[in-house]
């Protein structure tokens, strides 16, 4: 491993979705939007859905929508435990769009037996699904 990189491992609950050494990981947290490099200081943060950028050793990127989880960097590695992590090209499109639909619905009829957040949630995940794929 170069002194620029850092080992990256994303697992969710089916599979290793990747793992690999990356000079560059962008992702959404619940702090904001964030960029980690080799040799970051420790950290765990909570995933928020949004698209996951991974800037591999030679430079190709790598775009997967990230929908929930934790993050733990090392100034070596860092580890994503993802309840979701998709690329683009597994991502159905119709169904993301019907999820949209949905929780846009959900949201729409403001009853007070929608639970709000759960709704605003799906939405979001919608949106990032749908938006990577575009």
């Amino acid at each position: 491993m170069a002194e620029n990189t850092m080992k990256l491992e994303v697992i969710t609950p089916e599979r290793s979705f990747y793992t690999g050494d990356v000079t560059f990981v962008e992702l959404n947290t619940t702090e904001g939007e964030v960029g980690i490099y080799a040799r970051h200081i420790p950290m765990t943060m909570i995933i928020a859905p949004g698209v996951l950028t991974i800037t591999e050793e030679d430079g190709t990127k790598k775009k997967a929508a990230l929908l929930k989880g934790f993050v733990e960097v090392t100034e070596t590695t860092m580890s994503i435990l993802a309840e979701v992590a998709e690329w683009p090209e597994d991502i159905d499109v119709e169904r993301a769009k019907k999820a949209e639909e949905r929780a846009r619905k959900r949201l729409e009829t403001k009853s007070t037996d929608i639970d709000i957040a759960r709704a605003e949630l799906a939405l979001k995940r919608a949106l990032v699904r749908k938006g990577l794929k575009a």
